[in-house]
């Protein structure tokens, strides 16, 4: 008997990510969280990993030390997608605090958000929405909306000029693509944009910060905690993680809410009810377009499977937070659920530091969107909207609307 092809046992595995589309959970998530939530799957890595679609097993994943994240950077380690080009681009809150920096950065990112005021956000959305108009029918809510309040946070947050904004974008866009030429190209993109971050830190003013980068360096100047390379490397995945994201879930969400003009008039009719709304939008928006990823550290049960010290853990988050062992009836858009035990910011000790900048500051806008635009609409039908192929954090090429 002759030894199986291995290059053929790997392509009958099912290839994720399954799509990059933001109008819709993929089928294959929903299939295999019913079947297999624990199921080998290829990557875009020329690898194998375990994908996990189902809600308690994901908690199980982020709950325990043995399914670890940082050593996901070293050199050797599995990927499924582009390779890690610095420890520090997976590990950054690890890195923050064996410095001395995690705790300005959570302040930064805190409830009271001291650099982004939500008077400030909503003067900001509501020009980005005023631009749109004036530019008329049909609009881009993504481009006038999504992406501008998006860059105008991270921007301010992070000190970096605003006109900036269209330079750092493009290579935050190339850098958040799963698929790319060539991994140099990769590399090349990625360093413009840490020497970008370098050199606006080392023109800043000791003790007259313009935002979080610079407050970072003058701390690090005194701990020595981190080199000049880790700081604008992890300088620049604020920006490009923080803008993705935001600018990603804008969009997608502002999307979905646009399929439901019963609820658009609810929330406008009573404002104080958008928190819910926006936990709702954050619990069915489809915007992650690979894993959150794991590393087995040692041989392990997770469901029914043998995952192995060594492996790859991938955690589809968009699926888990549609498992109907949590969620009652999922499918269904219900901005009153409560509770909503949604993971879109992870759990436990694995929590997103940005939620809170997320939360706040998607309420204020999407409340300025109502009030501003009360007729909005989409100008094309939903399934004609594009998206980005192939993206970490999906998004729409463009969502066109009508007012």
């Amino acid at each position: 008997m002759t030894a199986p092809d291995a290059h053929a046992s790997e392509e009958a595995l099912p290839h994720y990510p399954f799509s990059t589309r933001g109008d819709r959970l993929a089928p294959e998530l929903g299939d295999l969280r019913g079947r297999c939530p624990v199921a080998r799957v290829s990557t875009n890595s020329g690898g194998e990993a375990w994908l996990v679609t189902g809600y308690e097993l994901t908690q199980q994943v982020l709950r325990e030390r043995k399914f670890a994240r940082s050593v996901l950077g070293d050199p050797d380690s599995p990927g499924q997608d582009a390779p890690i080009l610095a420890p520090e681009l997976l590990d950054a809150m690890n890195h923050l605090q064996r410095a001395g920096l995690r705790d300005e950065v959570l302040k930064a990112l805190g409830r009271n958000q001291p650099d982004l005021p939500s008077d400030w956000v909503a003067e900001v959305t509501r020009e980005g929405l005023d631009a749109m108009v004036r530019e008329g029918n049909p609009g881009d809510l993504q481009r006038h909306f999504a992406e501008w309040v998006a860059a105008q946070c991270m921007c301010r947050l992070l000190g970096l000029p605003f006109e900036d904004r269209e330079w750092l974008a493009v290579r935050a866009d190339l850098d958040l693509t799963m698929v790319t030429p060539t991994n140099e190209e990769l590399a090349r993109n990625w360093e413009e944009i840490r020497v970008y971050v370098h050199e606006h830190m080392a023109a800043r003013r000791p003790g007259e910060p313009r935002g979080l980068l610079d407050r970072l360096a003058d701390l690090n100047d005194i701990q020595h905690g981190l080199t000049d390379e880790q700081l604008s490397n992890i300088g620049s995945v604020l920006f490009v993680s923080g803008y993705e994201d935001f600018a990603g879930f804008l969009g997608v969400a502002a999307f979905n809410l646009l399929q439901h003009p019963e609820v658009m008039s609810s929330v406008r009719a009573r404002p104080e009810t958008m928190p819910g709304c926006v936990e709702e939008l954050l619990r069915c928006s489809v915007v992650l377009g690979n894993a959150i990823p794991r590393f087995v550290t040692e041989d392990k049960k997770l469901g029914t499977e043998a995952v192995k010290e060594g492996d790859l853990i991938l955690l589809s988050l968009d699926a888990v937070n549609y498992d109907p062992t949590a969620f009652t009836d999922p499918e269904t858009f219900d901005p009153t659920r409560s509770p909503n035990p949604h993971m879109r910011f992870g759990y436990g000790r694995h929590h997103c530091p940005g939620a809170h900048l997320v939360r706040s500051h998607s309420d204020t806008a999407f409340r300025v969107l109502l009030d501003r635009l009360p007729d909005i609409r989409l100008a094309v039908p939903a399934d004609e909207v594009p998206w980005h192929p192939n993206r970490m954090a999906i998004m729409a090429a463009c969502i066109p609307v009508t007012w």
